[in-house]
């Protein structure tokens, strides 16, 4: 049998290195602004991007709308609706969430304001979400919390009407989603107009003692012109969110005084060994799972 030289055999090893050594090199090369530009954007499927505006304020948000995946087979069918703030933060795992537990529903992302003209594109949610001003008057300056109402009002009048005479809709069951700050703004719609949602997803809400104050005064208030409330309420919190445990219990005393007015309350959900950002993953899976067994 005839073996190959020396010579050959290292040539052989250096020319294999060579390409390993530019194929690395190649590979590990960033992207120039060219080439990125050139890469298309993820789209959600069935996911739709509808300007909206605000009819009081004239301000400009987005809905993203994603829709089931035989929503345009059956046309006689209505679907229920989960609606969520921080759009862009939850739209991708309620997204991943609802394809397996609740595939059949419709779930609609309310952006932050577009034309606000901030840097920071989540500027309007301390404005929006937000149920008191701050103490700190440059703060307040440039946050401009407190204006919940407003925001409420856009979502009463302007979202749900949009999406109930543009989609097949079964009206009485709406859904929120709401985590952290979104969480709290989900409180203060759960008190202020209970029959803006027939669910509530509060996840790791962020009360400040203002917040919990202005609950108290609120509650004493709406209990008496208030009927029947008729919502099953979600509240979870993560466990090493020590701080908040205080603030979240305040507010599950609230909500305990409107059990008798209808109020469906499962307690309060701990996600074990997680901070007030890791317990985000698991409070979207377990929520969807608890939203998928109510009664509809």
């Amino acid at each position: 049998m005839k073996l190959f030289s020396p010579s050959i055999i290292l040539l052989s090893i250096f020319f294999l290195a060579s390409c390993a050594s530019n194929s690395k090199t190649e590979s590990a090369k960033p992207f120039s602004a060219e080439s990125r530009a050139e890469l298309a954007a993820y789209e959600m499927p069935r996911t739709q991007i509808a300007p909206i505006k605000d009819s009081k304020t004239g301000w400009q948000y987005e809905l993203y709308i994603k829709l089931p995946e035989e929503y345009s087979e059956n046309t006689d069918v209505k679907y229920p609706v989960i609606y969520t703030t921080d759009a862009t933060v939850h739209m991708e795992m309620l997204s991943g969430s609802t394809e397996f537990l609740m595939p059949n529903v419709i779930l609609v992302g309310i952006s932050y304001q577009k034309d606000l003209g901030d840097e920071r594109t989540y500027a309007s949610r301390f404005r929006d979400y937000e149920m008191t001003e701050y103490s700190n008057p440059e703060a307040q300056a440039r946050l401009q919390g407190g204006q919940v109402s407003h925001h409420l009002d856009f979502i009463r009048n302007d979202v749900i009407s949009y999406v109930e005479t543009r989609y097949r809709t079964i009206p009485n069951e709406r859904s929120y989603f709401g985590y952290s700050l979104g969480g709290a703004f989900g409180a203060y719609i759960l008190l202020a107009q209970p029959d803006t949602f027939k669910h509530y997803i509060l996840g790791s809400p962020a009360f400040r003692q203002s917040s919990l104050q202005y609950i108290d005064e609120f509650e004493e208030k709406t209990a008496l012109r208030q009927g029947e409330m008729n919502v099953n309420v979600f509240v979870s919190l993560g466990e090493l969110e020590e701080g908040e445990l205080e603030n979240v219990d305040h507010f599950m005393s609230v909500l305990r005084r409107r059990s008798e007015a209808g109020l469906t309350l499962t307690g309060l959900e701990i996600i074990k060994e997680s901070d007030h950002g890791s317990a985000f993953p698991e409070t979207v899976i377990r929520s969807i799972k608890w939203l998928s067994q109510q009664d509809r």
